[in-house]
């Protein structure tokens, strides 16, 4: 994984790998086919686990779209500012051959099409209004996944402040319109109705 972020796919050696885990060559080459075999177990492995941490995040979230649409939000945001070596490696994407890309995409359009699903149950029950929610799903994936670019874990931001600021920005994405009565007093429901409030203070 380190190389890989370091170098590239294509400018990573499998003898630099070898060396940088401690074995030979041969030894390597014993668990794993080749360096595509690698990039494949890697990149599984990270989605895999998103899809799968998100998931239990849904199901905890219970039937309410809106909870269920934050939850999915949090649980991807705090994966990739705290796995950002593995989410990192999502631009390697193009390094993969055709088979290996296409079940790669599968799992990442399983990601997208469990948002979207939430996104539609928002807006059949009235709290989301976006008239293009594909597009919005596509592109709230694309800002969380992007916290892998940039987070630092040393800076003034906590994963949880992060996330909790792109709830924020992907409720104001899907058009969110918070009840006039707040529901229970869950954190994540008071920041929703005080969005513009809390938006401020964090910007300034």
């Amino acid at each position: 994984m380190a190389a890989f972020n370091e170098h590239g796919y294509h400018g990573t050696t499998v003898r630099d790998i070898a060396r940088r885990v401690g074995v030979t060559v041969p030894a390597l080459y014993y668990h794993y086919e080749n360096k595509q075999a690698l990039l494949v177990t890697l990149l599984e492995t990270s989605m895999s686990d998103v899809l799968g941490r998100c998931q239990a995040a849904v199901a905890e979230a219970g039937d309410d779209p809106v909870d269920r649409f934050s939850a999915i939000v949090e649980c991807i945001v705090v994966y990739m500012a705290n796995r950002r070596g593995l989410a990192f490696l999502d631009s390697e994407i193009r390094s993969l051959e055709p088979d290996n890309r296409a079940r790669y995409v599968e799992l990442r359009d399983s990601l997208q099409y469990m948002l979207l699903d939430t996104v539609e149950a928002g807006i059949e029950q009235g709290s989301f209004t976006t008239p293009i929610p594909a597009d919005a799903s596509r592109a709230i994936l694309t800002m969380c996944q992007g916290v892998a670019n940039w987070y630092r874990s040393d800076g003034a931001l906590t994963p949880s402040d992060v996330a909790e600021r792109h709830v924020l920005l992907c409720l104001g994405t899907v058009g969110y319109l918070a009840p006039r009565e707040p529901a229970k007093p869950a954190s994540l429901r008071q920041a929703r109705e005080n969005a513009g409030a809390r938006t401020r203070d964090s910007v300034g």
